[in-house]
């Protein structure tokens, strides 16, 4: 039986939708869902991700709100067990503080998950560009051309460096916090 104290608080059902929306947007997390590297179950074990991420802010263990850098370890612990993904690039980090920041102190703002909200909505239908990263014990050919008869090595999966198909500059923040707004058209690259 359900009691009335078991209903997730309007707060808790908004910081959901947000962490939703911020793995939605998460081009590693995307491609590996869309290349279901978790197996055909990848999509759940991307809400169960957002269910357990917001299941520590709900009851904190310890009685202490989770970290930046313990919502990352977390992050990245379940990219490696669930889909075999090692990040090396620094976007487990952006992505807990982006979650970290939204929760700000349980005082969950509507204004910011809808804008999250938004941009997951803008990025559907963008496919996701997944590239080799350079390696520098591989012994492939130079051409870059693939060859059929090539063995594989299954000890250790390829590095990924994923991306979306626009570049996204780093924000601009002056002296006293504030990110500057850059102006850009469709057209600039």
């Amino acid at each position: 039986m359900s009691t009335e104290s078991d209903a997730p608080t309007p707060s808790i059902v908004l910081f959901a939708r947000g962490v939703i929306a911020i793995l939605n947007t998460w081009p590693v997390l995307r491609l590996a869902v869309e290349e279901g590297w978790g197996g055909p179950e990848s999509a759940q074990k991307r809400r169960w991700l957002a269910g357990a991420v917001v299941d520590e802010f709900q009851t904190p263990s310890g009685g202490q709100i989770p970290d930046a850098p313990y919502v990352e370890e977390m992050l990245l612990q379940v990219m490696q067990d669930e889909f075999e993904i090692d990040l090396d690039d620094d976007s487990g980090a952006e992505i807990s503080q982006q979650i970290v920041r939204l929760w700000a102190n349980g005082d969950v703002q509507r204004e910011a998950v809808e804008a999250l909200e938004v941009a997951e909505q803008r990025g559907k239908g963008r496919k996701i560009v997944a590239q080799r990263a350079p390696n520098n014990d591989d012994s492939d050919s130079e051409s870059g051309e693939d060859d059929e008869d090539e063995e594989v090595d299954d000890e250790e999966a390829p590095q990924l460096v994923a991306s979306s198909s626009r570049h996204r500059e780093e924000p601009e923040v002056d002296e006293e916090g504030f990110t500057m707004v850059k102006k850009g058209g469709r057209g600039a690259r």
